[in-house]
């Protein structure tokens, strides 16, 4: 009893000192930024403050997609915020980049990408291959020094190749991640010290990776845009967040320890980046884009912004269950007025919305592959899901639902089968359905 007091009257700020003190190496890593500005210099900030206290070396790795095509502002500046907040990364601690597939969305050629992060000081990895050379772009498998001890890194890819800018799918061969993690895992990792592998490979690819993993190396996952933590033995498989709302700490050292930290938007940004941001911004945004659309009345979470996009769908078409991409949806919805350049952040894309008819039972399926930002099994998780409201609790056959025209197409990804018929719903496009519903006028 004594002992179980003394731990728990131990201040927090004690415990997180001890843990640094045991810790080997401090990871802080992060995936899926997508050019998230309202939160780009609070990120730095909050990495700064994590690499000025204690003496424990640290890591930052980025587990790709740092730049998003549909962000007006990083397309006109040619990505300008970005690289200013990936040049400050390697002045911090060492830093490792792995290849997502946004990383070209405004350089089109990776090969320019890697260059310009290499002269910025960063590592890069990844196991996508140039097709003009027949070479990866840069190696899957990197070393870093740090004292005496070496991390070693390997970069995974996603083959979801319709997810990478079109003109450059041409110049990209990627082979499957569980296939290529058979083949070359074990050789990559053999002999190392401390081990890490970086996939942006998406849940799906990254369950056939799991099993290879040598107990007490670590694993960073993205692409889907989760944040959840999972531990397998002595080793620990982490998804981060994405657009810069939260990064994890992934502790090296016994058994290992990871710890998600939230990235909130008021937070004071860091003074290397904020006035490059705000020149920025001011430079590059028409009136049109600063133009205010109507008003949040509450900040919801990412996944209740999803629920509400899906609710609306349902309304606007009559349906009975509405279904949207977690990735169709970037940042969450803040409260208080929202611009058409803050519109666009939180819902990425425009398309067509799309209805089919479905029995009660195999609505009740797609229910339970549904919503996967709630604590589950990883072996229940998909990678690709969609975020779902439903209205009645009972339903007469048929059933009504409705979705975007990218989930009708890709529906095995998104509802598990592929036999869904679906038809437009004429007149009606997501951004305007979900802005009239989320939007209150001023």
């Amino acid at each position: 009893m004594a002992a179980t007091a003394l731990i728990s009257a131990t201040p927090a700020r004690a415990i997180e000192a001890a843990r640094r003190e045991t810790a080997s190496l401090r990871v802080l890593a992060m995936s899926d930024l997508h050019s998230a500005y309202d939160r780009t210099g609070q990120l730095l900030a909050a990495l700064e403050a994590e690499v000025a206290t204690g003496t424990t070396p640290h890591v930052i790795a980025v587990n790709g997609d740092v730049f998003e095509h549909g962000n007006v502002v990083a397309v006109r500046s040619g990505g300008a915020i970005d690289w200013a907040f990936l040049a400050e990364l390697p002045k911090l601690a060492p830093t490792v980049v792995n290849l997502g597939n946004h990383d070209n969305d405004i350089t089109p050629d990776l090969a320019e990408v890697v260059a310009r992060l290499r002269d910025l000081g960063a590592t890069v990895v990844t196991n996508i291959v140039d097709a003009r050379t027949g070479r990866s772009f840069a190696p899957a498998v990197a070393d870093l020094a740090l004292g005496r001890r070496r991390l070693r890194i390997v970069g995974v890819a996603t083959d979801a190749l319709n997810t990478y800018p079109a003109a450059s799918r041409p110049r990209l061969d990627i082979p499957p991640p569980g296939a290529w993690a058979r083949a070359n895992l074990t050789q990559a990792l053999a002999g190392a010290d401390l081990m890490m592998v970086m996939s942006h490979a998406g849940v799906a690819g990254d369950r056939d990776i799991l099993p290879l993993l040598p107990d007490g190396a670590h694993m960073v996952g993205g692409h889907n845009h989760l944040l959840f933590q999972h531990r397998q033995g002595r080793s620990l498989y982490v998804h981060t967040g994405s657009w810069s709302s939260a990064y994890t700490v992934l502790t090296f050292g016994g058994a290992g320890d990871a710890v998600s930290i939230p990235v909130s938007a008021g937070a004071r940004p860091s003074a290397h980046v904020a006035d490059r941001i705000a020149a920025t911004l001011h430079d590059t945004l028409t009136a049109d884009e600063t133009t205010v659309l109507g008003v949040s009345p509450r900040a919801l979470s990412l996944g209740d912004t999803g629920r509400a996009v899906a609710a609306a769908l349902a309304r606007a078409t009559g349906a009975q269950a509405g279904f949207i991409g977690h990735t169709t949806l970037g940042a969450s919805l803040a409260n208080g007025p929202v611009s058409r350049f803050d519109f666009d952040a939180v819902v990425r894309f425009d398309g067509k919305l799309m209805v089919a008819e479905v029995t009660p039972d195999r609505l009740a399926q797609f229910m339970r592959r549904a919503n996967q930002d709630r604590p589950m099994p990883l072996d229940q998780r998909n990678g690709d899901f969609l975020y779902a409201q439903t209205f009645e609790q009972e339903h007469a056959a048929p059933v009504r639902i409705v979705t975007t025209d990218w989930c009708a197409t890709n529906q095995v990804e998104y509802f598990g089968v592929s036999d869904l018929v679906f038809t437009e719903a004429p007149d009606l496009k997501l951004k305007s359905v979900a802005g009239k519903a989320l939007l209150a006028s001023r």
